[in-house]
Order: C-alpha cells, then sequence, then structure tokens
C-alpha cells in the first residue's frame, strides 16, 4: 500500500525526487488504510453508523479523516473509562450529561456545553455522572479504535 509522490525539483540538482509515504508501525497502516478509503469528501448522517457496543454501559460511533477522528460516544450514568493516554491530541465536547474527569492531578466536571482538551500523551480517567453523549476528536485518528485493539474499554465496566 504504499504510496510514491514526486517533489518538487531541487534547486541544487533539478532533479524529481519521490518519496516512499508507506507508514512503518502496524497502526500507522492500519490508520493510513483506513484513511485511504475516506480521502475524498464524506457526508455522513450518525443513524447510518451502527452503534459499537463496548461494554454495558458505553456504546460509540466514529468517523474518520485522513489525519482526524471525530467520535460520538453514549455513557451511561456510572459509567467508567479506566486511566489510559495515547499519543492523539483529544479535545472532549459534551452534548448532554456530565463527565467526571481525573487529570493531571485535578478532578475537572464538564458539563454539556463544555470542552475540554487533552495534550497527547497525559493520563486520564472519566466517569459519567449521568447519561452522557459527548463528542471526541482525535489527531491523528485512533488506531487502536479503528483495531478494535482497545481492551480497556471493553467487557464490564
Amino acid at each position: 500500500m504504499a504510496k510514491k509522490i514526486k517533489t518538487k525539483p531541487s534547486r541544487r540538482t533539478g532533479k524529481t525526487k519521490t518519496q516512499n509515504t508507506k507508514p512503518h508501525s502496524r497502526a500507522q497502516r492500519a490508520v493510513a488504510k483506513h484513511a485511504a478509503t475516506k480521502t475524498q469528501l464524506q457526508y455522513i448522517p450518525w443513524h447510518r453508523i451502527p452503534l459499537e457496543d463496548l461494554n454495558p454501559l458505553l456504546q460509540r460511533q466514529f468517523v474518520v479523516g485522513q489525519e482526524i477522528m471525530l467520535a460520538r460516544v453514549l455513557l451511561k450514568k456510572g459509567c467508567i473509562v479506566p486511566e489510559h493516554s495515547h499519543h492523539n491530541e483529544q479535545l472532549t465536547y459534551i452534548l448532554d450529561g456530565a463527565l467526571k474527569f481525573w487529570i493531571d492531578g485535578q478532578e475537572i466536571v464538564v458539563h454539556a456545553g463544555e470542552v475540554l482538551c487533552i495534550p497527547a500523551h497525559m493520563p486520564h480517567k472519566a466517569e459519567a455522572l449521568e447519561d452522557t453523549v459527548d463528542l471526541d476528536v482525535f489527531s491523528p485518528p485512533r488506531a487502536d479504535w479503528i483495531n478494535k485493539t482497545d481492551q480497556y474499554l471493553r467487557g464490564e465496566k
């Protein structure tokens, strides 16, 4: 699935270089494969995306662009998202309900209409204080979600 692209001619030699853009890790290849099929304009109503049941209290849907991912996450009251971190930057926007986060030594409650920006590699945990609908934006896309290797979310929580 390597994709070769030509760059501008070198000022020094006048020759055009060819770059191999093949991702290196399995996770990078998975994201690239998923994104490669989604690089065009997309119009996707949420009701057309099946809900993925991760555990009895947690469901999600997501859309993947080339370098960004949008997820709609449905959490029942009491749902715990165990502490984890990832190399992805994350924006969490609460549409309805409230999530309590434990992050960077703080407890932060994010209510409907509020946004939390979580830097890459920052460990965090969350609990749904009521039934909650949240939109999460990740950059780059979450390879573990695409590959379904996000075991910390699956099972009884």
